[in-house]
């Protein structure tokens, strides 16, 4: 039986031949960071930080992952700020909006705990349970909870993305950056929204469908009603 040959690429072996292939890398790193210097350019005036945060009905908290069953440490200084705007009258409503796609794993229903043993009523907080990405979250707020203007909040590496996906599906967005130290974890999310700003762009193109959408529910509209 004959062996498949796998062929080494080889390197140029002259002068314009490297010429050639600095240019073409060259060229493939910036088109990869388009996506993300685009983002970054377009919510340049749409980013706040909790103290002049603009007033707003709803604010949408993003899930950020759970640590043994309670927010992991980015995900609760998230819910912290929210908590601050409720407390402060900017919010009457926070949405939280995070992955549930199995019994063990429950991201909305930690962080509704979480807001609620930090000040802000379980009556004021609405569940996403199918939150699993920030396209997901931004179209189900609009289609399914009835959002047409909210103040969101995730991590300064995030929101960029959180806020040009969120106006994409028809949400009027302001963000709020929450601030942290530049450890692993921050230069590991940094680096990954590089790559999630190609896949953001072909979202605002395409508007592909969330990956559940389901019925329209009436959460927000009776959270609000209720706070008035």
């Amino acid at each position: 039986m004959r062996r498949l040959e796998i062929r080494r690429p080889r390197l140029p072996r002259t002068r314009a031949g490297w010429r050639q292939l600095v240019q073409v890398v060259a060229a493939g790193c910036v088109l990869a960071l388009l996506p993300a210097t685009w983002l970054w350019v377009a919510t340049a005036d749409r980013l706040r930080t909790v103290q002049d945060a603009p007033r707003a009905d709803v604010a949408v908290v993003f899930g950020a992952g759970l640590w043994d069953g309670e927010p992991s440490p980015y995900l609760a200084h998230r819910l912290d700020a929210a908590a601050t705007l409720y407390r402060e009258g900017r919010v009457k409503v926070v949405l939280v909006t995070g992955d549930n796609s199995r019994k063990d794993y429950d991201e909305p229903d930690a962080m509704r705990v979480y807001l609620a043993k930090h000040g802000v009523p379980r009556a004021r907080v609405v569940t996403d349970y199918a939150g699993f990405d920030t396209w997901d979250s931004c179209v189900r707020a609009k289609k399914i909870f009835g959002v047409d203007k909210a103040v969101l909040i995730s991590q300064n590496f995030h929101i960029r993305r959180a806020v040009a996906l969120c106006d994409a599906a028809g949400v009027t967005s302001y963000g709020v950056g929450v601030d942290e130290s530049h450890n692993v974890t921050w230069y590991y999310g940094g680096t990954r929204e590089v790559l999630a700003a190609g896949k953001a762009a072909l979202d605002m193109v395409f508007h592909p469908d969330p990956q559940f959408l389901g019925h329209k529910e009436t959460g927000v509209t009776r959270a609000l009603a209720s706070a008035r």
